[in-house]
């Protein structure tokens, strides 16, 4: 018989985002200072006991708003993808079990979306939209569609030909209910990858944009804007880039090695 290996890439990844899940948690509900208290006397304070991450350049305590970037930053990343995957599945599952006309129709427009780089495109939207976190959400999700949208067709594609949707058929189920009663639990896998994969692209794009100005505005914390604003003081003060930078690597990576664990796992079935 041969031997179940484990899944390390799932592993890891599941492991690195529960602590960054457990760190934002903590941020809602308690943070050892206000992220937004200005305090002269602590500015450019070294990380000590007093401030585990040290003071950025208005001596506001760099770990409080690490903990509060983290939580928008997750927030902006799993609206992204809930919107903008509710939306691309739907469409993909429609345009793959139904095909037809409005499969054409629909992926033509999706294939123009999806030609476009995700970050140009987002930008584009943001000039139109305005900054903040809301419109962010709104941007990133018109263009995460197409990629939900391209895996569930495909899924559907190959799944509607198979002998347990020819049985449903039979039977006299609904369309609906082949759809998302037999089909869809088969089709999860693809995803839930695809929603890893894309929540990882989600968290860089909005530290992106907050880097430049145009993402999450204050006085909301985001990781971005911190290493923007740190950028000047990376020889006197590194620590004010070093954590929000380690922050967005951590929730992406997390995030990267779930989709990858994923697809690892589907692949060896």
């Amino acid at each position: 018989m041969k031997k179940k290996q484990k899944n390390y890439e799932l592993i890891l990844g599941a492991s690195i985002t529960l602590f960054m899940v457990i760190l934002l948690l903590v941020g809602i509900f308690f943070t050892p200072y206000d992220p937004d208290a200005m305090n002269g006397s602590a500015k450019f304070a070294a990380p000590s006991l007093a401030h585990l991450f040290g003071c950025d350049h208005f001596g506001r305590d760099v770990f409080s708003r690490v903990l509060k970037g983290t939580g928008t930053t997750f927030f902006v990343a799993a609206a992204t993808v809930i919107l903008g995957g509710g939306i691309g599945i739907f469409i993909g599952a429609f345009t793959g079990y139904f095909g037809g006309w409005a499969d054409e129709v629909l992926m033509r427009v999706n294939d123009v979306l999806f030609s476009f780089p995700h970050i140009l495109l987002a930008l584009v939207f943001i000039s139109i939209l305005g900054p903040g976190k809301y419109n962010v959400i709104l941007a990133l999700a018109v263009v995460f569609v197409p990629s939900f949208a391209r895996i569930t067709r495909s899924e559907f594609l190959s799944q509607k030909e198979m002998d347990y949707v020819k049985s449903a058929r039979l039977m006299g189920a609904s369309h609906i209910r082949i759809m998302f009663v037999h089909i869809f639990p088969n089709v999860l896998p693809a995803v839930l990858s695809m929603a890893a994969i894309g929540f990882n692209n989600a968290v860089l794009a909005e530290a992106g944009m907050s880097y430049l100005g145009i993402g999450v505005q204050p006085p909301d914390a985001s990781l971005g804007r911190m290493l923007s604003e740190s950028q000047t003081y990376l020889m006197s003060a590194p620590w004010c880039a070093i954590f929000p930078g380690l922050a967005v690597i951590l929730l992406a990576l997390g995030c990267s090695l779930i989709g990858d664990g994923l697809l690892k796992k589907e692949g060896g079935k």
